[in-house]
């Protein structure tokens, strides 16, 4: 089985703790520099350590869940230490580290996987299937708002809530957007942006995301309006409501809306099952990499990188990779 080690036990890596002990895995070490955090490392039973390299010692695979700005150094050094590693997203700050990591993991032979966990949500892989009947799409418009108080200290909206749809829209389409106009307000900080309006430009159709932490309301969703239907989903709470309008020049032909009825999953403990059974298999099998070398966050933090360059300048960017 599988040793796996878990590195930043904050908020959200407390969630993944929660979620490793559920799961099929031998974790066995948790590290974080705050020494107060090896009261949870008794609760579970797991060895701790406030010097994540010596956590390393002990395992084959990582789970980096510290602050962004400290993701680079953490990952680079767990690399080539020859342990394979799931980033929580964004894996870095900047597309030049991205790519640094993705070749040092490729020339290691390493699993490299970046925590986009909406690829694992129910609500989400269906949209992907349902878009292959729907017809061309026209637009698309995405949501990724609520409220956070105080705003997060190592990244802004874009960055931090914006990614996510970029990657969801990547993921549905299959295709990556190849220029990008942003405007962005900085209302809570002066250093990150708490809002922001991102366009992305994929050729044969365009989509919109709303990113904001200043927003009353918590919502996750994707309107998709496509040539033979119209799609709503909330993979927030993994619904969808199908619109089967279809617009033509002369006329348009209606029918009732139809509610898709979701399994609902829990999309982070799917992604952790599929990094650790990937890892597993690689151990066995020495299975080609190709798809888990992070290559998928490479074009998404590009995408952002350019987002927040266009907010700044208010110039359209075009993306080059």
């Amino acid at each position: 089985m599988v040793k796996v080690g878990l590195i930043g036990i904050g908020k959200w890596g407390k969630n993944h703790l929660n979620t490793l002990s559920q799961i099929k895995c031998d974790l066995i070490g948790i590290s974080d520099v705050d020494e107060d955090k090896k009261l949870l490392s008794k609760q579970y039973n797991l060895d701790f350590y406030t010097d994540y390299k010596k956590l390393l010692n002990i395992v084959d695979a990582v789970i980096v869940t510290t602050p962004t700005d400290l993701h680079f150094n953490i990952v680079k050094y767990c690399l080539n230490a020859g342990k394979h590693v799931l980033v929580e997203k964004p894996i870095t700050t900047t597309s030049k580290q991205s790519k640094i990591l993705m070749e040092l993991a490729h020339s290691k032979n390493l699993v490299l996987s970046a925590g986009y966990l909406y690829r694992f949500n129910n609500a989400i892989i269906r949209l992907k299937q349902l878009l292959k009947k729907a017809g061309n799409i026209q637009y698309i418009t995405c949501r990724y708002i609520h409220s956070t108080k105080p705003p997060r200290k190592d990244s802004g909206a874009i960055f931090n809530l914006g990614i996510h749809p970029v990657d969801i829209l990547n993921f549905i389409s299959e295709k990556k957007p190849s220029k990008v106009f942003a405007k962005k307000s900085n209302l809570l900080s002066e250093k990150f942006e708490d809002s922001a309006i991102i366009t992305l430009d994929y050729g044969n159709f365009f989509a919109t995301i709303e990113a904001s932490c200043t927003h009353p309301e918590k919502k996750r969703d994707i309107w998709v309006i496509a040539e033979k239907e119209k799609i709503y989903v909330d993979y927030f709470s993994q619904q969808i409501i199908r619109y089967p309008i279809v617009v033509g020049y002369n006329n348009i032909q209606r029918a009732d809306p139809i509610k898709e009825n979701i399994f609902p999953n829990e999309p982070l403990k799917e992604e952790l099952q599929y990094f650790i059974d990937f890892v597993k298999r690689k151990q066995e099998l020495n299975i080609d990499l190709k798809e888990n070398l992070g290559g998928e966050n490479y074009h998404t933090t590009r995408a952002c990188e350019l987002s927040l360059e266009s907010a700044i300048s208010g110039k359209e960017m075009i993306l080059d990779e």
